[in-house]
C-alpha cells in the first residue's frame, strides 16, 4: 500500500480484534501484500506494509485453519516482530496470532531491504467514510 492510500486508514493495535467476530478474511495467502478483515460489528481492517521505496514485504506463510476464525469470537489477538540487520541488509518477521474456541491461526510476514527502509507490517482500521473506496 502506498502513503496516499494509507491516509484512508487509522493505525490500531492488533489486539483490537479480541472480543470481535470476524465474518470475512480476504488476501490471506502466501505472497499476498494485503489482508482485509471484516467483523460482525461492521468494522473493517487491513493488514499491510506501507511501501516506501526499495523494500519488499509479503505474507510468508499461514499456520492453522482460517475457517476456525470465521464467525467465532476472537479470544486471542497478538502481534510481534523480530528482525536481523547485517552491514548490507535488513529483514523483519512480523507475526499476527489469532485464536477462537475452534483453533488458532498464525500469520507470518517477511520483509527485506537495504536496511534503510522499514519492513514492518501494520494493522489499520478502515475509516468508515472510506469503506466503499477501500474494500
Amino acid at each position: 500500500m502506498n502513503y496516499n492510500e494509507a491516509s484512508k486508514y487509522e493505525g490500531v493495535d492488533f489486539s483490537t480484534l479480541k472480543g470481535k467476530t470476524i465474518t470475512s478474511i480476504t488476501g490471506l495467502k502466501q505472497w499476498s501484500e494485503r489482508v482485509e478483515i471484516e467483523c460482525a460489528d461492521g468494522s473493517k481492517y487491513v493488514m499491510a506494509h506501507i511501501d516506501d521505496c526499495c523494500e519488499h514485504v509479503s505474507l510468508f506463510d499461514i499456520t492453522g485453519d482460517v475457517q476456525d476464525l470465521l464467525n467465532n469470537l476472537i479470544l486471542f489477538a497478538e502481534a510481534s516482530e523480530s528482525g536481523e540487520n547485517t552491514e548490507y541488509s535488513s529483514c523483519t518477521w512480523t507475526f499476527y496470532k489469532l485464536a477462537t474456541i475452534k483453533g488458532y491461526v498464525d500469520v507470518r510476514w517477511y520483509g527485506e531491504s537495504s536496511g534503510y527502509y522499514s519492513e514492518s507490517v501494520g494493522f489499520f482500521e478502515v475509516k468508515k467514510a472510506d469503506y466503499a473506496e477501500v474494500l
